[in-house]
């Protein structure tokens, strides 16, 4: 936390910076598209941002941002042309996703707004047009390609395209399955965890502050620094549980004491706009005991015994039936590839493994189903899994029988490029494009100016 912390505090010492300069010196204007203006201010604050997040100076780096900033604006101006919007729910829920990693990553509001030297609300008015624009570009980028479909003679095209000496090499990978395990307190032992919220939410309801309770007793990493803040979302971003409750109450409204599969909750309503709500929370996360490890450990091994002796019985039925995980059960038990989830790939590189899972499967051979093994999850809780190795492929080069889901996601992407590349390179010759004397020799935009401007450096008061 205390890097992130720091991090945060240098990029905020260099817009100081920025800014202090700005005093002595005028601005300038570094680009024009259309009617819409990109000063030199804009590109010195995100190439203070890159400076502070540890990267090596690099002047060169501010015809990157340039380049980013023009053709923001070229698919902005056209989103204006095509109607294409995005609603303030929207743009109100991504300023409220951002402010909260920044005060996560600062450790605290309070902190935050010492770094920022003015208030969380006053910063969300600065950041909120430019990010709006770029989620009105991104939705616009995203209708220039929509209509794009890469069929499988495309796939074949592409892959017979790439010289066989350029091909890329893929790792080793495998296919496995997983039956999850959870522990599962009984109500005895989750009485005292209940009991716990029930008590801070009296104290609440007497007169305490939510989110000082929140701070000091919250078991959520994320909201609890800050008082047990999650700002505004839709239905979307909460468990079942968590939402019914949200979405029922009035602003002002604290909840009852209600369970969800992470804990405890109970939470208060601050705002509702439209089917946006904005709220806080208090959860307290039960703890797993050994008497619950040894419980789950007995069912697992039920389950093991019943694939090994029952030919009735298959991996993907048994995962569906009894595998505590939602992102595997309904999909045959078989772990996605996380860079390549959208695909829905279950070619997973074995140095993308987790650990503890491709220890298990080192020693296995394909076809084999593993003991249940006690594992730790991302969130520090423990439970148990057998895995079920399907495949394994050593490292080769790409070809079509293996690797079609990558090849087409590839050439899917060169599709997606290649359109966005001649809609931009068409759309910039119809727009009036003016680029300071000082970005003329950026390679990458030398040539974007509209020949009959003239290149020259305007000066704005700041």
């Amino acid at each position: 936390m205390r890097k992130f912390g720091i991090a945060i505090f240098s990029i905020i010492l260099f817009i100081q910076a920025a800014k202090a300069q700005q005093k002595h010196t005028l601005d300038k204007i570094a680009g024009v598209v259309g009617s819409s203006i990109i000063l030199q201010s804009d590109i010195e604050l995100k190439y203070a941002t890159y400076i502070a997040q540890g990267m090596q100076p690099n002047p060169a780096f501010k015809c990157q941002i340039l380049q980013q900033l023009l053709t923001q604006k070229l698919l902005a101006a056209q989103a204006v042309i095509d109607s294409v919007e995005v609603k303030d729910d929207e743009v109100d829920a991504d300023v409220d996703r951002r402010m909260r990693g920044m005060i996560q990553r600062a450790g605290g509001q309070d902190r935050l707004e010492q770094f920022l030297g003015r208030s969380v609300i006053q910063y969300k008015d600065e950041i909120r047009p430019d990010i709006k624009e770029g989620l009105i570009a991104q939705r616009m980028q995203q209708k220039i390609t929509s209509n794009i479909n890469t069929t499988p003679q495309d796939v074949k095209k592409f892959y017979d395209g790439i010289p066989k000496d350029s091909l890329p090499t893929f790792n080793k990978e495998v296919e496995v399955g997983e039956i999850v395990f959870n522990p599962k307190l009984n109500a005895a032992e989750k009485d005292a965890y209940k009991t716990k919220a029930e008590e801070l939410r009296k104290r609440i309801l007497a007169g305490e502050d939510f989110g000082a309770l929140a701070r000091l007793y919250s078991q959520d990493p994320v909201s609890a620094p800050n008082g047990g803040d999650l700002g505004f979302n839709d239905r979307t971003a909460f468990v079942k549980e968590f939402t019914a409750m949200a979405f029922k109450l009035k602003a002002g409204d604290i909840s009852p004491v209600f369970e969800s599969d992470f804990g405890f909750h109970f939470l208060q309503v601050i705002e509702r706009r439209g089917e946006q709500v904005h709220v806080r929370h208090i959860v307290i996360v039960p703890a797993v005991t050994q008497e619950s490890l040894n419980r789950i450990k007995g069912k697992a091994d039920t389950v093991y015994n019943l694939l090994i002796k029952s030919k009735a019985t298959d991996f993907s039925s048994a995962a569906a039936f009894y595998s505590d995980n939602k992102d595997t059960k309904f999909n045959g038990g078989m772990m996605l590839n996380a860079d390549n989830v959208e695909a829905r790939s279950t070619y997973i590189p074995t140095d993308k493994l987790d650990p503890q899972v491709a220890l298990v499967i080192d020693t296995m051979k394909v076809g084999g189903i593993s003991k249940p093994f006690l594992f730790t999850g991302a969130d520090g809780k423990s439970g148990y899994k057998i895995l079920y190795l399907k495949s394994t492929s050593n490292a080769h080069k790409a070809n079509l029988d293996q690797d079609y889901p990558k090849l087409k996601e590839y050439a899917n992407n060169s599709k997606i490029n290649r359109t966005v590349s001649e809609w931009f390179e068409k759309k910039r010759k119809e727009t009036y494009i003016r680029i300071d004397s000082q970005y003329q020799g950026c390679p990458t935009i030398k040539d974007w100016s509209t020949p009959s401007s003239v290149p020259a450096t305007a000066e704005v008061k700041p």
